[in-house]
């Protein structure tokens, strides 16, 4: 039974828990007498404190370790543990850069926020590669940078955007905002981490404007000048771990995108083509994505019109 109206008062008013009040009325009612009854009674004393016990001596083999520190450990950042001292000396300890510190901080809200999963697929690369191989003597002539895989990649990707709009949309509280622009990330990587400038209105550019605005960015990111503007307001990146030999890899969102797509070394593997086994340079490619935004048989659709249009270049020129 809950406790009668004047004794609920009188708690309040002292101060006491329900659960400590023992009722004496109908069905364990605790009444206003009650109340009270252990108002009246004195606070239990305090136990007293044990003294901690004396820890065993140590073997004489047995290696010190620094101690833990006893304070609380805060979530960020992470505390290490116990080190043994030999290994301290051993150690060399460099503040985290700014940089470094925001990549991290960034990455682990993402894990904590997005419904994260990954979906796979390969590519063969046999027709890009003749198209590069065929023409890169002539289009760096023509516009004075090389043509590389990024760009064609960033036009597989809106190809495929335009098709598949969760994957360039984003949550915004309950709602879900679906981009109608293309502003896509290109990862690149300095000595002090990896960062992701923005290909902004990427649909409206060239080829040739695709790649020579990538090869601006990686120059002067060696150099550290690119700015803050230039790395915000992204609507879908396209890290390229290949070029670092990663051969698969699960690539983690830059919140509040819903969608990242994961670029790997390109090797030579057997494969069937026409029943007959056929070496072709394959890709892994790696769609990570929102659940929450993303279906399942959008991110499928989303890798494998990336696939098509990379196997089948002419798919460019027709916008199919």
């Amino acid at each position: 039974m809950p406790p009668a109206p004047a004794a609920r008062k009188l708690m309040e008013e002292k101060g006491l828990d329900a659960a400590a009040v023992l009722g004496s009325g109908k069905r364990g009612q605790v009444l206003k007498e009650d109340v009270v009854a252990a108002a009246a009674k004195p606070p239990p004393a305090a136990p007293a404190a044990k003294p901690a016990p004396t820890p065993p001596p140590a073997a004489a083999e047995a290696v010190p370790y620094a101690p833990m520190a006893t304070a609380p450990v805060p979530a960020t950042p992470q505390m290490r543990a116990p080190t043994v001292a030999n290994d301290a000396a051993r150690e060399e300890r460099v503040r985290m850069s700014r940089l470094r510190q925001t990549i991290a901080r960034r990455l682990k809200d993402a894990q904590n926020t997005a419904a994260m999963l990954t979906t796979f697929n390969d590519v063969d690369m046999s027709a890009i590669m003749k198209l590069r191989g065929d023409y890169k003597e002539l289009f760096e002539k023509r516009y004075r940078v090389k043509l590389g895989f990024m760009g064609l990649f960033v036009k597989a990707c809106i190809q495929a955007l335009r098709e598949v709009p969760a994957v360039n949309a984003e949550i915004d509280g309950q709602d879900i905002v679906y981009k109608n622009y293309y502003h896509i990330g290109v990862a690149v990587g300095t000595d002090k981490g990896l960062v992701v400038p923005v290909l902004r209105e990427a649909d409206r550019m060239s080829l040739s404007e695709i790649e020579q605005a990538i090869a601006d960015f990686g120059k002067r990111a060696r150099e550290g000048k690119l700015t803050i503007e230039e790395m915000q307001g992204g609507t879908f990146p396209i890290p390229n771990g290949g070029v670092y030999g990663s051969l698969l890899s699960t690539p983690i969102l830059n919140a509040p995108q819903s969608g990242i797509l994961g670029m790997h070394r390109i090797e030579e593997r057997a494969v069937v083509r026409k029943g007959a086994i056929v070496a072709r340079p394959m890709m892994n490619l790696a769609l990570s994505y929102d659940h929450r935004v993303v279906d399942g048989k959008d991110a499928v659709t989303f890798l494998v019109r990336v696939k098509e249009c990379l196997e089948d270049p002419q798919r460019f020129l027709l916008e199919l």
